[in-house]
């Protein structure tokens, strides 16, 4: 025997331990309890039964004694049986017959070993070598083991000899590291798609709060760590997590499982995951029944079908459970085969006849209030058969209690495990329908090789293994439904593995929580809905919902962050999408510029028909002193000024915001012109002046030349703005509380243009506002004092009060400003223009200074030192009250009596002269000469 150091010595060491035969020992009946010759043998690796009796204190190295017989369990391993069966029946290889070797794990990673040594032993007994390319055991192939727990253990001693190992339920995702497990390979996807699959129905459902307890094991260590990933790929938190001995016989899990029960029950995690065995959540349920604990349960595929538990007496108090469970299908032919039992042919089967003793044997005083230490469990002893004491041969027995308390259905991929089995030796024995050419004793590296490659249809499924060893093809979603005071298993969807994808029925899901179809909802949160996001506080599932600012928006639940708006969109506060803000200005078609356009057409119209009035009414004495040139200048501005109004409604443009202002300014300065003028010219015909000043004051009065500069100073002033603080669009961005977007005119960067523009006209009004009032006792019939301080009064009321709107509503701009001039100039032409038309339309004809002066006759005092004579008035002097009778242009004439005016005559007014010492001109020849005041 060559030896080789280090590795030959591990190996003798494992000699040891795992001898080939025992003084005393029979392998063939103690180790594995079923066998059956056959050409090529398959290696069966499953527990019949639950626990080995004291293993904790085990000290020699003596047999193993099993107890708690394991129902499912023992249905899987004949279904494998079974499979061996049928496919020898059909000759799927021809001329090659296939055996199997049976061995009970008994749960138990060390009673594996022992059991994996008989398997591998050549000629009764297990050399070590440095080679074993050309090893040729019996045992070509294990099938098992049932627990990722012992699969780990076998899987490492199996690929020092490159014996495949292939399980149906072990699902730890440490087995798909081909670095570490090259011989293991398995029917189901690992659990890394199981948590993952676990994760996303927590997600689905909207579960993100829940609890974990997992095994202390290989098993649920590592699917502990892969749903730990998972869990947050898909926001999912963890309450907390608790890991639970894997074996019932640890001193202190019944400790440890009343501990986890109480954190259960203290929780408010509603949704607890258990990756543990059926036998540890058995003992965790009877806690929650005991204290009458409802929550929601998620299964791993270690129990999640498991009918003991959905049979338990007060399951129904527990709560939802849902599951995950592997492609499962019935099979008649199994069910036929399990209500007719027996040993394959030239084999035995010790289990089929434990099986049939705990179910037909009699055994009466194991019912009894003190049965014998060598009674079955109270568990086992419920499948006992109520005909069992007329039974003679309990071996001979058969009916059909397997079919209906267990589920056929899982053992659907062992029996697809035996046939990747025989599909890999079809092309490693290079078999036809007639006859397999290739030799049976091969090493069994080679049928692991086969089998990576193998890809066969069963049962209308593709199977093949991707390079991790692993089947990739769907879980299904169960659900534990009530029946009566049990529960049975409803399938409610599917978990596709490729694509990493669930599908749900809910149309037919009753929760037990809610009573009805509504899905519970187990947050430590509440939702946030669109337009909100998250705001987390000390774990990413706990979290405070805060709506989005403005300008940003969240369209989906449960957001993180606030997306910005696109250009050209905003959003306001907790808003779930952005819009372009809504244009605000003048729109032509809204209710307000409607009424401007109707107050501006109309204004021009009435300018137009008083227009009309003063030139038809020219010649009238109201005419003459309402100076027609003067006043169709004065409608000229105000036409003008309503122009400028139209500019206002519509969309803003720069040119829109310049002409507006000019037209306004030139338009209401060359209005306020001609008024000045007017005031100006009372003010100097009727107040007393010294000679001098008279002469110098009347030098001033030029009418024509006044306008032109006041209204000139007023166009250099907006010129001076255009060129150094043009109005422009008010660059103002909307306010962030706001959809609306205001279009409308800046009057410049700093206003100081439109301050001065406003300034001028309103100081030209006040100014003609104090001349007017200087002249205020008039008489009516000689001026216009009485119209000029109303309408420059009006127009000075109306812009004193526009200023504060103007500043304070910002946003409404624009309609003050043209409200202001409309109702400035409507001003104007009420208080000025309209009484003219009235007295030239409704007035005397045949009013002369004669009839005039008559209607004001006054009880007058003589003056000593001045006597003029008027002819046809008889008047005394006066000492106190005179009079002035003022004209540019009346001629007293050499008849002796006033001329009436002619139309070219100014006006002529009568005013209250002071007592300074009156001024006379005496008579020259047959008429009065021209004068500027006669006293009366």
């Amino acid at each position: 025997m060559q030896m080789c150091g280090p590795p030959c010595s591990f190996f003798w060491a494992l000699m040891i331990l795992i001898p080939a035969c025992v003084d005393g020992c029979d392998f063939d009946q103690s180790v594995c309890g079923a066998h059956a010759s056959g050409d090529i043998v398959i290696g069966i690796m499953l527990p019949c039964h639950r626990k080995v009796a004291a293993l904790q204190e085990r000290i020699r190295p003596d047999s193993f004694h099993c107890l708690d017989f394991d129902l499912e369990s023992f249905l899987r391993s004949l279904a494998v049986i079974h499979e061996i069966e049928a496919i020898n029946a059909a000759g799927f290889l021809p001329g090659v017959r296939l055996g199997y070797l049976m061995c009970d794990t008994c749960s138990s990673a060390s009673k594996a070993l022992q059991s994996v040594g008989y398997m591998l032993e050549v000629n009764g007994s297990l050399n070590v070598m440095c080679d074993y390319t050309n090893y040729r055991p019996r045992v070509k192939i294990v099938l098992g083991a049932l627990y990722s727990e012992v699969s780990i253990v076998v899987a490492r001693l199996l690929t020092v000899y490159m014996v495949p190992l292939m399980s149906s339920t072990s699902s730890a995702p440490d087995l798909s590291n081909k670095l570490r497990y090259p011989v293991f390979m398995r029917t189901i996807p690992s659990d890394k798609h199981q948590t993952k699959a676990v994760a996303t129905i927590m997600h689905h459902f909207g579960w993100n709060w829940v609890g974990v307890v997992y095994g202390d094991d290989e098993y649920g260590s590592a699917a502990f760590q892969s749903f730990l990933r998972d869990a947050e790929a898909n926001s999912v938190c963890l309450a907390y997590q608790e890991a639970l001995p894997s074996y019932l016989d640890h001193p202190l899990s019944l400790q440890r499982i009343k501990r986890v029960a109480e954190l259960i029950r203290s929780s408010d995690a509603q949704v607890v995951l258990l990756i543990l065995k059926a036998e540890l959540v058995e003992v965790l349920f009877k806690e929650m029944i005991r204290t009458n604990t409802s929550r929601t349960w998620i299964a791993s595929d270690a129990w999640s079908k498991n009918r003991a538990l959905a049979q338990m007496e007060g399951i129904n108090k527990v709560g939802d459970i849902l599951g995950l469970t592997f492609v499962s299908e019935k099979s008649e032919s199994f069910d036929d085969y399990l209500k007719n039992l027996t040993a394959t042919p030239g084999g035995y089967n010790h289990f089929i006849e434990e099986y049939k003793n705990l179910r037909f044997n009699c055994s009466a005083e194991c019912f009894s209030n003190k049965p014998p230490s060598y009674c079955p469990t109270p568990d086992l002893l419920r499948m006992k058969s109520t005909d069992a004491c007329t039974f003679k041969d309990p071996q001979e027995q058969n009916d059909d209690f397997l079919v209906k308390t267990l589920d056929t259905s899982e053992t659907f991929l062992h029996k697809v495990a035996v046939r990747a089995t025989a599909n890999a030796l079809k092309e490693l024995l290079k078999c036809n329908s007639s006859s397999c050419s290739g030799e049976i004793n091969f090493p069994p590296w080679k049928l692991l090789k086969e089998l990576k490659k193998v890809k066969f249809e069963f049962n209308n499924h593709n199977f093949y293994f991707d390079k991790n060893g692993d089947f990739l093809s769907f879980y299904d979603l169960i659900m534990w439904e009530q029946d009566g005071h049990r529960r049975r298993f409803q399938k409610i969807g599917k978990y596709h593995v490729l694509d990493e994808e669930i599908e749900i029925d809910f149309k037919n899901i009753i929760w037990f929580s809610t009573a009805n179809t509504t899905i519970p909802q187990y947050r430590c949160s509440e939702r946030c809905a669109p337009g909100s996001v998250k705001k987390i506080l000390n774990i990413y599932c706990c979290y405070n919902c805060t709506p989005c600012l403005e300008g940003t928006f969240t369209d989906a639940w449960d957001l993180h962050t606030c997306k910005a708006c696109p250009n050209g969109t905003w959003s306001l506060k907790g808003w779930t999408q952005c819009m372009p803000r809504s244009e605000s200005y003048l729109r032509w078609e809204d209710t307000h510029p409607i009424i401007m356009i109707t107050a501006t057409v109309f204004g021009i119209l009435l300018l137009f028909v008083i227009f009309v009035v003063f030139l038809v009414n020219r010649d009238s004495t109201p005419m003459k002193r309402a100076e027609v040139r003067l006043s169709c200048v004065m409608m000229a501005g105000l036409s003008v000024s309503f122009a400028s109004v139209i500019c206002f409604i519509g969309k803003p443009n720069v040119h829109l915001c310049r002409a507006r202002q000019v037209m306004y300014a030139m338009g209401f300065t060359l209005c306020v012109s001609c008024i000045l003028v007017k005031a100006y010219r009372t003010f100097l015909a009727f107040l007393p002046f010294g000679q001098l000043t008279c002469r110098r004051l009347n030098k001033l009065y030029k009418p024509t030349v006044i306008v032109l500069v006041i209204t000139a100073l007023q166009g250099i002033i907006c010129l001076l703005w255009l060129v150094f603080d043009s109005p422009d669009i008010d660059p103002t961005p909307p306010s962030p509380q706001s959809m609306i977007k205001l279009i409308q005119c800046s009057e410049g960067p700093t206003y100081i243009g439109f301050g001065f523009m406003l300034v001028y006209i309103a100081l030209l009004a006040l100014v003609g506002f104090l001349l007017a009032v200087k002249g205020r006792k008039v008489p009516q019939e000689f001026s216009e004092t009485g119209y000029i301080i109303f309408s420059m009064l009006m127009y000075l009321f109306v812009w004193v009060c526009f200023i504060p709107v103007y500043i304070t509503n910002n946003e409404n701009a624009s309609p003050v400003q043209a409200s202001a001039i409309l109702v400035s100039t409507y001003g104007i032409i009420f208080c000025h223009f309209l009484p003219k038309c009235y007295e030239a339309l409704r007035g005397s004809k045949t009013d002369t200074l004669e009839s005039i002066l008559r209607r004001w006759r006054v009880k007058l005092d003589l003056v000593t030192d001045v006597d003029v004579h008027v002819p046809e008035i008889n008047t005394s002097s006066v000492t106190s009250n005179k009079f002035s009778i003022s004209s540019t242009t009346t001629m007293l004439r050499s008849s002796g009596t006033l001329s009436e005016v002619s139309p070219t005559d100014s006006e002529l007014i009568i005013a209250p002269m002071s007592n300074k010492k009156t001024q006379a001109y005496t008579r020259l020849g047959t008429k009065l000469r021209r004068r500027r005041s006669i006293s009366i």
